[in-house]
């Protein structure tokens, strides 16, 4: 067995299906990342699962040479949590979009984080509603001019960090599509995590909202309005790595390395910490570089585990039971 599975490469998790998204879609990065990581992973096709809602993102099942899912939109993450409970020794993927997860799907992805399920939720995010040709999404930023807001979209987008966040997720990442290594590390990490785990995915929509995170994205000014999140490290930034990041009360501050300031004087991230991670989550760009990487990362029961351990102290306690037995019990009665 361990022969078969140093044998599988990027092809083995490739379908015979034709990848159908439109030419230079941000989407076929993604893909392309997955399949080169899974078979890192160490485990058989089969013990993969993809299950996805509705929009673009959502065909990603299709494309995978493992089980899968096509569910209906923002329904996905209770797909995931009873296919998870049902066989816990398969790792389940959930694919979503900006729209999906935080629209209509709202309330399924706040309450997976809450009970941290281990489930692994990657969200494509392209601030835009694309499959249904660029109507205004939940994190399209204020002022958005598209299709169903003519003169600006006048509410606030959702932050999807700061959302998993409030939800106690207890690993939250971001990535780039256009950034396959770093994206990789970001889910390799979400992967062997023991919980719920969102990565939200900056991925471009060339049709209907092209250069959405060009300001950011383009290699040319990643260095200077990004910044690497690693745990226990000082935050520094920059073209050259003369930028850090210091505490200033509660707020953040940018400093100049070298001028009066050294790197131990800088603030050392801890993705442990909630409070921290929200604060970098909400610092607003361009005043602060977008943060990226593992964000948050911290141990808690997962609630699959809980699950299938209190199914082991009942049947300890009252043995296995009969579904026929349990329907005749307790409070009944005949309609007649």
């Amino acid at each position: 067995m361990e022969q078969e599975l140093t044998q599988l490469t990027k092809k083995d998790f490739e379908s015979d299906q034709e990848v159908r998204w439109c030419p230079g879609c941000g989407d076929y990065a993604i893909l392309a990342t997955i399949q080169r990581l899974l078979p890192k992973l160490g485990q058989p096709k089969e013990k993969h699962v993809f299950i996805s809602g509705i929009g673009c993102s959502s065909r990603f099942p299709y494309y995978m040479n493992t089980y899968g899912f096509h569910t209906i939109h923002g329904r996905a993450p209770a797909v995931a949590t009873g296919t998870k409970i049902a066989n816990p020794n398969l790792t389940v993927w959930v694919i979503t979009g900006d729209g999906d997860a935080l629209s209509i799907g709202g309330n399924h992805f706040m309450h997976l984080f809450r009970r941290n399920v281990d489930v692994n939720v990657l969200l494509f995010n392209n601030r835009i509603y694309g499959l249904t040709k660029g109507q205004c999404s939940p994190t399209s930023e204020a002022g958005k001019i598209t299709k169903s807001t003519p003169y600006g979209s006048i509410a606030s987008p959702v932050n999807p960090v700061s959302l998993a966040l409030a939800a106690q997720a207890s690993f939250v990442g971001r990535g780039l599509a256009a950034d396959p290594k770093g994206l990789e590390e970001v889910i390799s990490a979400a992967a062997e995590h023991k919980g719920s785990s969102l990565v939200e995915i900056f991925q471009n929509c060339n049709v209907f909202n092209d250069g959405a995170f060009d300001d950011f994205a383009d290699r040319k000014v990643r260095k200077e309005r990004q910044i690497q999140l690693r745990h226990g490290e000082p935050l520094i930034f920059g073209a050259n790595d003369d930028k850090g990041i210091v505490l200033d009360g509660l707020s953040l501050k940018i400093v100049t390395l070298g001028d009066g300031v050294s790197k131990e004087e800088l603030l050392h991230y801890d993705e442990t910490n909630p409070v921290m991670v929200d604060i970098f989550a909400r610092a607003p760009f361009p005043e602060f570089p977008v943060p990226m990487g593992v964000m948050h990362r911290k141990e808690r029961p997962a609630y699959n585990v809980g699950i299938h351990e209190q199914i082991e102290i009942a049947t300890s306690q009252k043995s296995k039971g009969a579904l026929n037995t349990l329907l005749s019990s307790g409070d009944t009665w005949e309609v007649s």
